[in-house]
């Protein structure tokens, strides 16, 4: 099949990015020639983000999980298609034992990267009995408010960003005052603001939030990713390239626009 045959479709896998560049290859239904097909348009569409991306297959979607086997012929297509498989996502029991068969690690904390786990229950509130009222010959004293916590103020970087260089701004937004390179990669759990060239990757919300975004004075961007939903620019629009653009999130949507 052509990659217009795959148009119609309903996708087999869904893939985002993580906080530290490593992609979650999310399988929605068991199909490895559908996947393999997927995999290796996307690293033909966009070879400087996808070819020799580190990636972690994630099967927790699928109703059972599959055998031994046929894991290991999935970890094999996707290496085949030009990305480079390092584990298997999520921590049970099940997914331990197949990866010990399989020599690969479970990267059990994945879904923090970028994803909230709105899917874990809090545990219910234990509520106690109220004591009987006693007479009291005084008021006590009101206990002094507590302290408002100290804000935490964003990470500012003020020196270029060269190519393989990352800066990461963990639990805030992040402030770079100079170029961000080709092949540099910047990441915020907050907002991304670059007040020069942002020629690289910036990846913000790397924890999840959807409400960051990211500002930049003079748009040249290779990818641009919040709370995980990307946009890759192998070829900019023109109406976008070198202006000053703000990225933020509209339900699933990634939108641009100048400022």
């Amino acid at each position: 099949m052509t990659g217009a045959d795959f148009a119609g479709l309903e996708s087999v896998a869904e893939i985002k990015f993580g906080q530290v560049g490593i992609a979650n290859l999310k399988l929605k239904r068991l199909d490895p020639d559908a996947l393999g097909a997927e995999l290796r348009a996307k690293v033909d569409g966009a070879p400087k983000l996808f070819l020799r991306a580190p990636v972690v297959l994630d099967l927790s979607h699928l109703p059972a999980l599959p055998a031994v086997e046929v894991v290991r012929s999935l970890l094999d297509g996707i290496r085949a298609a030009g990305m480079l498989p390092v584990g298997l996502s999520y921590g049970t029991s099940e997914n331990e034992r197949l990866a010990q068969e399989l020599g690969v690690p479970v990267i059990a904390k994945f879904r923090a990267a970028y994803e909230r786990a709105t899917d874990a229950p809090a545990p219910p509130r234990e509520e106690s009995p109220a004591p009987a009222r006693e007479p009291v010959a005084e008021r006590p004293a009101a206990a002094p408010a507590p302290a408002a916590a100290a804000p935490v103020g964003g990470l500012l970087h003020d020196k270029p960003v060269r190519s393989g260089q990352q800066v990461y701004a963990r639990g805030r937004d992040l402030i770079l005052t100079a170029l961000v390179g080709n092949g540099a990669e910047v990441i915020a759990d907050g907002s991304i603001h670059v007040y020069g060239a942002l020629r690289g990757r910036a990846l913000a919300g790397a924890q999840g939030d959807e409400g960051a975004r990211i500002y930049c004075q003079e748009f040249h961007a290779e990818l641009v990713s919040i709370a995980g939903q990307y946009r890759v620019f192998e070829d900019i629009p023109k109406d976008l390239r070198g202006q000053r653009v703000q990225c933020w999130l509209e339900g699933d949507k990634l939108m641009l626009k100048k400022l």
